[in-house]
């Protein structure tokens, strides 16, 4: 998956090596290289942990393949009987191995047909790598409570260029216990899907009681092509190798019935091989590439529609890609609560408010600067047995980016901020409304050049971050910050290369009662001291 601009250079880096990394140990005990040798730490994040709790748990193996081609791996799930539900929590690990060389590889885990962990791979070291990702899926407990079907492809090829065969472990571990307050009471699976244009549209049949509706969509661009690189996209008449219709302006939309029912700004995912540099993630990876987080939409405005038995039709698609252009997945699903005390909850959708789509991408000469903001309010009621409830739901997305080149792309910036704010405000009966409150903020500031000396270098800073007010128990903030700077060049065999990168990585969670704080820091992929 590599390319960034770049077009003299891009055959070379797709001959090269491919390369990554995520959480496993930093041993950080062998005095660090000049350069880059046949082997390097294990992928590290500075990521808090999956928390677990105390006493008895339950671990069952899901899959257990080695990935070698395009065939997906398939099984059948049953839940432990020395574990029954209900559960405190359950965790999702998966691990995995790989040697020799490589791309990194995108890969998705369904369980009854609704996909609950998507997943990019490290590339290896000659040598080998190990790496092991944790992912709490308690919300997907009511899917994990009956025998269910199995998938998982991380499609690859091996070949004798491409050696690295992909072994790969899932388990779950099951914490019996009191079920966390405020889980969903149903995940549900679009039925008839099938592909429309840059999304997928399916049949939606939820319960008749249900009260509050959320989807998941989780949307990646990728593939190798332009959209895996979407944020670099330039408007028609530029000399840039990624051309778009309307320039790198994405939006991922959700509609219930032909209605709009919710936007959302796609996260700036950045694979293994990203940026052209592969040196740059071999051990620390950029936010997210490793547990690829849903989009989550809140449908509750819809909910006294969706209640009447049918068939409903739901689309996801990708607001600015252009026609015909493939490299977007979006497999949904609907979380769902019902009222325990009603066979049926009926209300109405109130509200539909769309604030005109505003984007602007003009190119001046080997300039671009975009701007991008889009906002929605629905509003609807469910009479419930609790009574009367009316929710409404307002989101602003918004994207400002700078994208600059030289000539042949030898140089190659970008700079770029996302910002994806949402409220949910609750109503029952008369009584007092509630607010909850999420500003999310994406960044990217990079530059890539390619110097006389054929020495290509990139250097990039990568920002994840949101606060969360109004929710019960208080205010939530994090932020997830990554900078990196590698070079390496670019016209000699793979052991020349003389690869050279420093990364730091550093994760800041705040919650009422906790604060976590930690950095990790790497030089030519060995554990430093940050």
């Amino acid at each position: 998956m590599y390319r960034f601009g770049l077009r003299t250079v891009v055959a070379l880096v797709v001959a090269a090596t491919a390369m990554t990394v995520m959480p496993g140990p930093a041993s950080g005990a062998d005095p660090v290289p000049p350069t880059f040798g046949s082997d390097w730490d294990d992928p590290v994040t500075a990521a808090p942990p999956v928390e677990r709790p105390p006493g008895r748990s339950c671990t069952t193996r899901i899959v257990d393949t080695e990935f070698r081609d395009f065939t997906p791996f398939t099984g059948t799930f049953t839940p432990p009987a020395a574990c029954r539900g209900p559960w405190r929590k359950v965790v999702l690990t998966l691990r995995g191995a790989v040697a020799g060389r490589q791309y990194d590889r995108l890969g998705y885990l369904s369980v009854g047909g609704v996909t609950i962990f998507k997943h990019s791979t490290p590339q290896p070291s000659p040598d080998g790598i190990a790496w092991t990702v944790d992912k709490d899926v308690t919300g997907y407990a009511p899917l994990l409570s009956t025998p269910q079907p199995v998938e998982m492809l991380i499609g690859n090829v091996v070949d004798d260029t491409y050696t690295g065969v992909l072994d790969v472990t899932v388990d779950l571990t099951f914490h019996p216990g009191r079920a966390p307050a405020g889980g969903p009471d149903r995940v549900i699976g679009l039925a008839d899907q099938r592909q429309e244009g840059t999304g997928l549209t399916g049949d939606l049949t939820v319960p008749r009681n249900s009260e509050r509706l959320v989807a998941e969509v989780y949307a990646t661009g990728s593939g190798g092509g332009c959209e895996e690189y979407w944020y670099l996209t330039t408007p028609p008449g530029t000399d840039y190798s990624c051309p778009a219709d309307s320039g790198p302006y994405r939006e991922v939309q959700i509609r219930v019935d032909g209605v709009l029912a919710g936007v959302a700004a796609p996260f700036p995912h950045v694979y293994t091989g990203g940026w052209s540099n592969p040196f740059l993630w071999y051990t620390v990876p950029a936010p997210r590439a490793f547990d690829i987080r849903p989009i989550r939409y809140d449908l509750t405005p819809f909910a006294g529609l969706l209640t009447d038995g049918r068939a409903h039709r739901v689309q996801v698609s990708v607001l600015g890609v252009p026609a015909g252009r493939p490299g977007w997945d979006v497999p949904t699903a609907i979380l769902a609560w019902q009222d325990p005390h009603r066979a049926r909850v009926t209300g109405a959708l109130t509200t539909v408010a769309e604030g005109p789509p505003a984007a602007s991408s003009v190119a001046d000469g080997r300039t671009v600067p975009t701007t991008g903001r889009h906002s929605l309010t629905t509003s609807g009621y469910v009479d419930t047995s609790h009574g009367r409830v009316t929710t409404t739901v307002t989101r602003t997305v918004t994207n400002d980016s700078v994208h600059t080149w030289t000539e042949g792309e030898s140089a190659d910036a970008l700079e770029a901020t996302w910002t994806d704010t949402d409220g949910v405000t609750t109503r029952t009966g008369r009584g007092h409304p509630t607010t909850v409150r999420t500003e999310r903020r994406y960044g990217m500031d990079g530059t890539t050049t390619l110097a006389p000396d054929s020495r290509l270098t990139t250097e990039i800073t990568l920002t994840d971050a949101a606060v969360t007010t109004g929710a019960p128990g208080g205010p939530v903030r994090f932020t997830d910050t990554y900078t990196g700077v590698a070079s390496y060049l670019t016209t000699v065999p793979r052991p020349e290369r003389q690869g050279r990168a420093s990364t730091r990585e550093r994760y800041t969670l705040t919650t009422p009662h906790s604060h976590y704080d930690r950095t990790v820091a790497t030089e030519q992929g060995r554990a430093v001291r940050p």
